[in-house]
């Protein structure tokens, strides 16, 4: 038997391929897809059939360029309408070499949520593995918001219903593939185990445990965030990815390039650090580090205008690109040649914002001349406590609360520990703000100090 967990950092997100007698499948592709190809290749196998698990809301499914590829057939829920592939239904079996797949209807994050029970014939009629998609992670039940405030009860129901019913009785032994791992925005806290099993789940997972009129409950009080680019992900999803055949050109390009890529409304995105934004770049930039693209670029950025990268040494640049091309993000057209050092040599003009420590700030809190922003999520706002006076947006609903930001006032901005405050900073620049300071460490340095926190 071949089994294999291929992980998309960044938006931690799981795919399978499984495969014997020659013949393999893949579970919920991402698009840049040649790992499945040379896994195959690898082992002699032919990769016959894609499966997905559900429409997916956080990244673009990849079945469709992987059958460009290798001409398998996908296979999905007959519970909404997909423009492409072929449905499936409870009970519906599939067969490789002396594998046996079998569909189990398991709605409750989405109405057409599917899980996949993996048998293997040769040994045991037994399961031996489920792939459940967004329904059931280690630690944690996936998020089932999407339907809206009056639907809440009905989803949590049902995806409580549908663990308990059909996936449990699988068996304690049964090993549980999930979707997605720690960091994901389909769940909540997912714990960071690579692989889970039934009896594992049954015994320390806090939202089983607290039964389902608690967990019903639970939902109908939570508040998840929802980016904006979730619409796009399902809209392409349903429709069929386009197809690009390779990750797209990504050239360097050249100031006079750039400038009139500015003029068509360019989105430009410097991932350098907190400090190197803070002290010079490119007017009207957004600061998203690195490690931050996945989670935030769909907060900000939309899919018509031009995306210009910057860095300083622009080394890596190809594992930044996968983020973009993972979320759907084609109109991405390339990077500043040379970095910012280039930019400022040709003499282009450049701005800046303030940073401080947090003993500046900490001086200041006697001060009623500056707005103290704090833009970490709700949950570590309240578990982890609060600088007193602070007002809480978090980064990514930042956009939608512009006006309730004094613009006379200096802006004083903290997150946990300068990055996300970083890209907030950023993004008021953008929007007029002049007197503006991001407070480098943030609340981790806050805390480090001795400061005192509200709760």
């Amino acid at each position: 038997m071949l089994f294999e967990r291929i992980i998309s950092e960044g938006i931690a997100h799981n795919s399978y391929l499984i495969g014997s007698g020659g013949k393999c499948a893949v579970i919920d592709p991402r698009r840049d897809c040649d790992v499945y190809i040379e896994i195959a290749d690898k082992n002699d196998m032919v990769i016959t059939h894609i499966f997905e698990t559900h429409r997916n809301e956080d990244y673009c499914i990849g079945s469709k360029e992987l059958v460009s590829r290798c001409g398998a057939e996908i296979y999905h829920s007959a519970q909404i309408q997909f423009s492409y592939g072929n449905t499936v239904r409870e009970g519906d079996t599939f067969a490789f070499g002396s594998l046996e797949l079998t569909v189990l209807e398991t709605p409750g994050h989405t109405e057409e949520s599917i899980s996949l029970v993996l048998c293997d014939k040769d040994v045991s009629p037994n399961a031996y593995m489920v792939f459940c998609g967004d329904t059931l992670f280690a630690g944690d039940i996936a998020r089932t918001d999407f339907y809206g405030r009056d639907h809440r009860a009905e989803m949590a129901a049902k995806i409580f219903d549908n663990i308990t019913k059909k996936i449990l009785p699988l068996g304690d032994g049964t090993i549980i593939c999930p979707a997605h791992g720690a960091g994901s925005v389909c769940g909540g806290e997912i714990t960071d185990h690579p692989l889970t099993s039934i009896g594992y789940e049954k015994r320390t997972n806090r939202l089983l445990l607290m039964g389902r009129q608690a967990f019903i409950e639970l939902r109908l009080n939570e508040s998840p965030y929802v980016p904006p680019y979730f619409r796009q992900m399902e809209k392409l999803n349903k429709e069929g990815v386009p197809i690009l055949s390779r990750l797209p050109y990504f050239p360097p390009l050249e100031i006079k390039e750039i400038n009139n890529l500015k003029k068509e409304n360019a989105q430009i995105v410097d991932i350098r650090s907190p400090t190197s934004f803070a002290s010079g770049h490119i007017p009207q930039s957004l600061s998203i580090w690195r490690d931050g693209i996945p989670n935030f670029i769909g907060y900000y950025l939309d899919y018509q205008h031009p995306i210009i990268l910057v860095d300083d040494f622009n080394v890596g640049l190809e594992t930044v690109l996968q983020h973009f091309v993972r979320l759907g993000y084609d109109n991405i057209r390339g990077y500043v040649a040379g970095g910012f050092p280039f930019w400022c040599k040709s003499a282009q003009e450049i701005a800046s914002f303030q940073t401080c420590s947090v003993q500046h700030l900490n001086n200041q809190l006697e001060s009623e001349s500056y707005y103290l922003l704090d833009v970490r999520d709700i949950k570590n706002y309240r578990s982890v406590g609060y600088i007193k006076g602070a007002n809480h947006i978090y980064v990514g609903e930042l956009p939608n609360h512009l006006d309730k930001i004094p613009i006379d006032k200096q802006i004083i901005v903290y997150c946990d520990a300068g990055y996300k405050g970083s890209l907030a900073a950023s993004y008021l620049a953008k929007n007029r703000f002049k007197k503006i300071t991001n407070v480098l460490g943030g609340m981790t340095a806050w805390k480090k100090a001795g400061y005192p926190i509200m709760k």
